[in-house]
């Protein structure tokens, strides 16, 4: 009886030992690199990206004017919305419906104005009383996230937004909190930082940008090692665990980052070093992003993590 026991430890041992060994030599994720380019579009932001692969975000035309966009490979679908101004229309989220969430500036108030937007119709998300709303993230079950301009102290505030009814979101003693992306556990991912008006949140060296996934009421902290002073800036959760983002190196420099099994991956577009930032994931690892060339243009850009 103690022989087989003995014997049976010592395969078990054995076993620990082959597995912890094969963790230890998987090798680390590699990332390839494609161009997002709307048709006849002189600049393209790619911000979100579903499972099928379809990418929204926005493009700019010959004549300056900014469009919705809901690219499937090269079909290109285009989206306009005369409440907009024409330099502001974009979508920052995307479900496996293809209902797409995003925001412009409003042509009558110059506020930001936010929407989902499925089968040609909008349809408004505005967060009750306050004087703006910026909608960002959408999952499988219609859930939206964003943040608003709080009337009441002047704070930028997140929300979520589930089954038509709002609900705040702030980091307690944040000078503000942004809700990015949700999944479809419910899991947010929060970015807190300056208070930059319009812009949302902002990141610098005297308020750093601090991120989180809100799990329930767990926060989990996102710190990317090699950030800098200007700190990490977390963005879209998959269905799998993994969060992307950009993070800001100690030289101000900005690198998209992935995190995966626990371990931070920076990155750059090869076209875009230092001026990389990642934006949207899916379930099969698939990144989509911007880029500031060397000429000072900014691209669209889709990776695949593996």
């Amino acid at each position: 009886m103690k022989s087989s026991e003995t014997v049976f430890r010592i395969l078990m041992l054995i076993l620990l030992t082959l597995c912890l060994s094969a963790f230890a030599m998987a090798p680390p994720l590699t990332f390839t690199f494609n161009d997002v380019i709307a048709p006849g579009a002189k600049q393209t932001d790619s911000y979100a990206i579903n499972d099928a692969g379809v990418i929204a975000g926005d493009y700019i035309d010959s004549a300056d004017v900014q469009h919705g966009m809901i690219l499937n490979g090269t079909n290109l679908t285009t989206v306009d919305n005369a409440k907009c101004t024409t330099t502001s229309l974009s979508f920052y989220g995307i479900n496996s419906a293809g209902t797409v969430v995003g925001w412009c500036f409003s042509k009558k108030t110059a506020a930001p104005l936010s929407f989902t937007y499925a089968n040609g119709k909008f349809a408004t998300v505005a967060y009750p009383k306050a004087s703006w709303t910026e909608a960002s993230g959408i999952n499988d079950k219609g859930e939206v996230v964003g943040f608003y301009y709080a009337n009441k102290g002047g704070l930028i505030r997140g929300f979520s937004l589930i089954k038509k009814k709002y609900k705040e979101i702030n980091v307690k003693g944040a000078v503000a909190t942004e809700a990015w992306g949700v999944n479809n556990a419910g899991s947010i991912t929060l970015i807190t930082g300056g208070n930059g008006g319009g812009a949302g949140v902002t990141c610098s060296s005297t308020t750093p940008c601090v991120s989180y996934v809100l799990t329930g009421k767990n926060l989990t902290k996102i710190s990317d090692p090699s950030a800098g002073p200007d700190g990490t800036a977390v963005h879209a959760p998959d269905n799998q665990g993994d969060v992307d983002g950009t993070v800001y190196d100690s030289a101000g420099n900005r690198h998209g980052f992935l995190l995966h099994g626990g371990t931070y991956y920076d990155f750059d577009d090869p076209d875009g070093t230092n001026q990389t930032r990642a934006d949207g994931l899916n379930d099969s690892l698939q990144l989509v992003g911007r880029y500031t060339d060397s000429a000072n243009v900014t691209h669209g850009f889709i990776a695949q993590a593996q």
